[in-house]
């Protein structure tokens, strides 16, 4: 059967971050399981929304809990356990055989790349940020013209054991910038004024175009945060849309470009991958927020999609429970999805299972090289 198919099908996790290191509180906790930064107001809980539900309904239970347990019981129950077994079951029970870890987000704060591995019992990759990298170059470097081969070097450092890069350009300034390469000259003179600014955090759009030229040309394919994030971004500046034209000038450069998470503008972004041959986009972050209704937000992904241009992320940071439940939601959507298909006669059985596992898998492993490694 399909649904046996789907729950059995070991997934390629190609955009996750690290499990929380330490004890979490019902404050903190209910602070992870939301993209607002701000604080929760006392008379709101976080619990009460589609991702506090589906932790409810499918986490409760690997706790020795009822599906649909009180917050407060379940808080309990993982309290009682510990953060370090907390991860290794959440972690474990996930059915991921790979995850690809982007490290540049407060990486003190959660498992690292080899500790993610040992507590899941995976494989786990690096994922390199270009922003933080640069941050690092021009906390080292002491005058601007030494910054741009620095970065090279650094670059071929970071990635000679990772499977790929990250941009979070789309919180930094937004994709409506200037999609040309900038030429050494504009480079210098930007340094300059970041450099004059004294700000840690980079950003001047011709440096971050700069630096999603410069990891184009890495060779490694190039994960672009888009759509839904935390207030620290400008929403309407994040439709993957505004980057036709880079699309369009970067592709001669040979690079795959990698779309993540794309809430509400999914569908845009599979337009791009019906578009462009080198670009594929996932709903990593967006499944597991929209819970009961990720049926209908993942069907809309597969309108214009080719199914060899989507993959399965779960964009878990924190709490293990998202990495697992990220994993859960999403086997549970795409099965609905794609019996519905079966039953209305539209599909074939066979084809169902075909793209669900190009989707959970093949299309990560053969994006990312994984059987090479």
């Amino acid at each position: 059967m399909l649904g046996d198919h789907i729950v059995g099908l070991s997934l390629v996790d190609h955009h996750i971050h690290g499990a929380i290191i330490g004890p979490l509180d019902r404050a903190g906790f209910e602070q992870l399981i939301t993209e607002s930064d701000r604080p929760v107001p006392p008379w709101m809980s976080t619990f009460d929304s589609q991702l506090g539900l589906a932790i409810r309904r499918y986490c409760a239970p690997l706790l020795g809990l009822a599906p649909h347990a009180s917050a407060d019981d379940y808080l309990a129950a993982r309290s009682q356990l510990g953060e370090e077994a907390v991860n290794r079951l959440f972690l474990g029970a996930a059915g991921v055989s790979d995850y690809l870890v982007d490290t540049g987000y407060l990486g003190d704060a959660v498992t690292d790349v080899d500790e993610l591995a040992k507590l899941s019992g995976s494989r786990a990759h690096e994922v390199v940020r270009l922003e933080s990298e640069l941050e690092y170059v021009a906390s080292q470097e002491s005058t601007v013209t030494a910054v741009p081969d620095a970065l090279v070097r650094r670059l071929e450092e970071r990635t000679a054991g990772a499977v790929g890069l990250k941009s979070i350009v789309a919180y930094r300034h937004g994709f409506d910038f200037d999609p040309a390469e900038p030429s050494a000259a504009d480079v210098l003179t930007a340094l300059d004024r970041w450099y004059a600014s004294g700000a840690s955090r980079v950003t001047d759009p011709v440096l971050l175009r700069w630096l999603l030229w410069t990891g184009a040309r890495r060779g490694l394919p190039l994960q672009l945060h888009a759509g839904f994030g935390d207030p620290d971004l400008q929403l309407r500046k994040a439709d993957p849309l505004l980057l036709t034209e880079w699309l369009r000038l970067v592709e001669p450069v040979g690079a795959q470009v990698v779309l993540l998470h794309c809430y509400p503008f999914h569908r845009e972004a599979g337009y791009l991958a019906h578009a462009f041959p080198h670009v594929s986009f996932d709903l990593g972050l967006t499944t597991m927020y929209v819970g009961a209704r990720a049926a209908a937000v993942l069907a809309e992904g597969l309108e214009l999609a080719p199914f060899a241009k989507v993959l399965y992320s779960s964009d878990a940071w924190g709490p293990a429970e998202l990495h697992y439940l990220g994993a859960t939601v999403w086997r549970r959507a795409v099965t609905s999805v794609l019996s519905g298909f079966v039953e209305q006669g539209d599909w074939s059985a066979d084809d169902a299972a075909r793209v669900a596992t190009l989707w959970g898998r093949e299309n990560a492993v053969r994006l990312y090289n994984l059987d090479q490694r």
